[in-house]
Parts: C-alpha cells; structure tokens; sequence
C-alpha cells in the first residue's frame, strides 16, 4: 500500500521517481481501510529534505499511510519558503485544538544542540507536545535532538556537550536481536552520526530505558522507552547518502569565515578521499527499522483511532 501524500507536495514526484508508492487523497477514498496515520513534527532548517527522508522509510511497508506535517506554533522557518509552510504544515496549536490522534508521531532533531534544553525558544510549547503525545498519539519517534529532548523531559537524562563533534559513519552493535523494532537486524551496522552531544548508556539504564542499538564510540543509538511508548535515536539512518557531504561542506564554506578546523566525516568517503561519491551503506537498516516500527503501530494501536489514549495498550519490544 501506498503513503497518502498531497499530489503536490515535493516528495509525491520525488518518492514516485524512486519507486515508491504514494497516493493522493481522491485514490485514498477510494480504499475501504483505516490508514495509519503518522505526524512529522519537522524542526529541521531544511523541511523539504526532511520530509522526503522520513516520507521515503515509512511509505515503503505494504501498509497506507497518511502522512501529516506540523511545525511548532510561534517558531518561524528561515530555510524553507513560507508558501510551503502556509500550504502543507499545521501549526501544533491547531492540531492539538482539533483533539486528533495520530497512530505515531515522529519529531526530528535541530541544530540548536549547544543550548540548554530549557534555552530554547519553543522549549515550553515543545514539553506541552510531549505531554499530548501521551494521551493522542499511540508511539512516538524521537529523532536524534529530538530523542534527546524527550528523554530528558521524562526521565531527566543529562546531554553532554562534547569537545569534538561526532561526525560520520560509524558501526553500532544489536544488543537486542529479540527486539520487534530489530527484527531483521544483522549483529552490527554501520550508522551516520552529526552531532556535538551525548548521553552515557549509565544513565539511560539507570532510569529504566532500553538501549537497543550501542558504539562504544559514539555511545547509544536506539533507546526504548517502553513506559512513553516511545523508541529514542540519536543518529541519523534517515540521511541520504549526501547528507553528511552537504553538512561537511557548509562546514567549509563557514570555516573561510571563522577560522573553524573543520573534521571530515570519519569512514564515510570511499579512501577518506572527499572528492568521491560516498556510498549509503545504511539504507536497508533505515528501511528495516521505520518498516518495524510501522509494522508495530499497525499491530498494537486501537481499530477506532479515538481510542487512543483511552486504552492501556503495551508497544512489544
């Protein structure tokens, strides 16, 4: 089955040149099924690359899903033109006014990692969210800033500032094979990671969270949080493979202007060789674990979506 997009949204042309099936919402009426339905609380400079990453792992499950994108209520996007804004993003003052429930909500990280939690400008409205993900929305996704975040608010989990940023590919171990969200999973894979902070396995286990996927370079990487019915990562398998060339090289270009040393993303050119193509040696565990998730949602949220919320239903590990 097909993810249910606007027909002009970028990513419908986008997803259907790679194969992927989507559905506007005059063939989407026409299918006597309940789609899932999945929010993208998008907090990335870049919304259209953002959405298209995210739209591309869960509309590949044989499952319709219907695909919603919010933005938070005052903050504005300097990156993305307001005409796609006005056109395909609902504020989270008006989603939550509506009293809709989602079947999962994914929110993304943001480049605001060397602030405090409590520094950030839409820090509030974004604890309110994670309150009302708890009684509207079956499972939530917490990408990378984002996991980070809701890990904090629930369990009080600290975010460490690091010297240097990590920055590249690097290789987790499965310290869950028997883990729903896994299944599929070979014993290590390699996982892009562009961030400046941390949090320590020590502390995730001693509040009771899951760690799912480990580096013993970069720390956790999946985290379960069976109490918010919630799974937490820190990295990046939704990236493209040119992701991290793209945030290497604006890295460089603000170098001539700071002075910065700027890393090369570690294990990630073929040869540590910047002038060639890297190669994504990621995308099949990125599909695996979205398609996993998916897969959950479907099997243990409510028939009736406004149960949600009202039921006391276990995601399975």
């Amino acid at each position: 089955m097909p993810i249910k997009i606007p027909s002009h949204l970028p990513a419908y042309n986008v997803l259907s040149r790679e194969g992927v099936m989507v559905m506007d919402e005059d063939q989407a009426t026409r299918q006597d099924i309940r789609p899932l339905r999945i929010g993208l609380l998008n907090l990335m400079p870049k919304k259209i690359q953002t959405e298209n990453q995210f739209a591309r792992l869960i509309g590949a499950t044989p499952l319709q899903i219907e695909f919603s994108l919010i933005r938070m209520s005052e903050h504005q996007a300097r990156n993305t033109a307001a005409e796609h804004m006005e056109e395909f993003y609902r504020s989270f003052a008006d989603v939550k006014a509506t009293g809709e429930k989602f079947d999962g909500l994914i929110i993304t990280g943001a480049p605001i990692e060397h602030l405090e939690f409590k520094d950030v400008t839409y820090w509030d409205e974004l604890c309110d969210v994670f309150d009302w993900t708890q009684s509207h929305v079956h499972s939530t996704f917490g990408v990378c800033w984002g996991g980070m975040a809701m890990a904090h608010y629930f369990h009080g989990v600290r975010k460490y500032l690091l010297k240097d940023k990590l920055f590249g590919c690097y290789r987790h171990m499965n310290f869950a094979p028997q883990s729903h969200y896994l299944r599929g999973f070979s014993d290590d894979l390699v996982m892009p990671v562009s961030r400046w902070t941390e949090m320590r396995k020590e502390e995730i286990d001693a509040v009771g969270l899951k760690t799912l996927l480990h580096s013993d370079v970069v720390g956790p990487a999946l985290v379960q949080d069976a109490e918010q019915r919630a799974l937490y990562i820190f990295n990046h398998l939704e990236y493209d493979r040119d992701t991290l060339n793209q945030e290497y090289q604006r890295d460089l270009a603000s170098n001539q202007i700071e002075g910065a040393t700027i890393q090369r993303p570690v294990n990630y050119f073929p040869g540590d060789d910047d002038t060639q193509q890297p190669l994504n040696r990621w995308r099949s565990h990125a599909h695996l674990l979205y398609g996993n998730w998916v897969s959950e949602l479907y099997e243990t949220t409510p028939y009736d979506i406004d149960k949600i919320g009202q039921e006391s239903t276990d995601l399975r590990g």
